[in-house]
């Protein structure tokens, strides 16, 4: 694909991966275009003031629960990258309306756009928690991913393809636990949930161009889950907070004491590559099938979970990974 002759809009644009993306877009795949579509004048005048100013970049203030002025953003867009989301635990607990409307409402509306502008391809950014989802935020991803896999039907003969990213916790991103350990070490005392808890962890960096291989690979319909290393909590506590003391404050409302990437259903139908695995659409729609004479198939009971993972992060590792967050 010859990204120098598309013109790529992400929404969500200002967040921790938004800007990630617009860094690597610019610094190295330079598209003819690149619109980021986000709600808060602040952000992207702090982003252009930050250096994010470049002649191919464009600043579009709008809001995905707003139909009309995505349809108006994606005229002559090539590439769209959902990243907008509310994506904090808590906040969507208590304000459950708010999440459906922009975590789902708006995934609607961002497929209605696309569709009606000739998109060709639109990548939506997942979460380990859609899978078997245990809490509201979950929930409304899970029916997100639905979402877009399964308007590649309304696509039809149409040129509009959609596909899936699916990933665990990002290091240092905005609601991270990254930060609230160093706030908390200097007290000589680390609040965490369970000493057993586990988690799957990549960089923002990882996340980008995992999400740009994608793009690139996507047929239609798939769900697309990287491999990348599980990491205790206490052991991220241990990393950041080096003699302090662990103080165990149970698991929260709506928190898994282990995530899941692709659950034991899901895995009949998910084929195994070096690198990732590929989730194929569960019904037989037009495209996105053809995966399995890439890779292997896994076998019956499977699970890819954060506890039972071949690859992990040591104490040594996570500290060399949250370096750049402790300036």
């Amino acid at each position: 694909m010859n990204w120098n002759e598309k013109t790529v809009l992400i929404t969500g644009g200002t967040g921790s991966f938004g800007k990630k993306f617009v860094e690597i877009m610019l610094r190295e795949i330079r598209p003819a275009k690149l619109i980021v579509f986000s709600r808060d004048e602040l952000k992207q005048h702090e982003m252009r003031v930050a250096g994010f100013d470049d002649p191919t970049l464009r600043y579009f203030i709008g809001d995905v629960r707003d139909e009309a002025r995505l349809r108006r953003a994606m005229n002559g867009v090539h590439i769209v990258v959902h990243a907008a989301a509310l994506k904090q635990v808590p906040a969507c607990e208590y304000n459950p309306n708010e999440a459906i409307l922009t975590n789902i409402i708006g995934g609607r509306n961002v497929i209605e756009a696309a569709l009606d502008n000739g998109v060709e391809r639109v990548m939506a950014l997942s979460t380990d928690k859609a899978v078997n989802p245990v809490n509201l935020y979950g929930a409304t991803k899970l029916a997100a991913e639905k979402l877009f896999v399964q308007s590649n039907a309304y696509a039809g003969g149409k040129g509009t393809r959609f596909a899936c990213v699916r990933y665990g916790n990002v290091v240092g991103s905005r609601g991270s636990v990254v930060p609230v350990f160093l706030q908390q070490r200097g007290s000589g005392t680390v609040t965490i949930t369970d000493e057993r808890m586990t988690r799957f962890w990549l960089s923002l960096e990882q996340g980008v161009r995992f999400t740009v291989s994608a793009i690139e690979q996507m047929q239609g319909g798939e769900v697309f889950v990287p491999k990348i290393p599980s990491m205790k909590v206490a052991d991220l506590a241990r990393a950041i907070a080096p003699g302090c003391k662990l103080q165990r404050i149970g698991i929260r409302a709506g928190e898994k004491l282990h995530e899941v990437l692709v659950s034991e259903d899901e895995a009949r139908h998910t084929v195994e590559l070096a690198d990732r695995y590929v989730v194929q659409p569960p019904e037989e729609l037009w495209f996105g099938h053809s995966w399995s004479q890439q890779g292997r198939q896994l076998p019956e009971g499977f699970t890819y979970s954060s506890d039972k993972n071949e690859r992990w992060l040591s104490v040594e590792e996570i500290r060399d990974l949250v370096k750049p967050f402790e300036a």
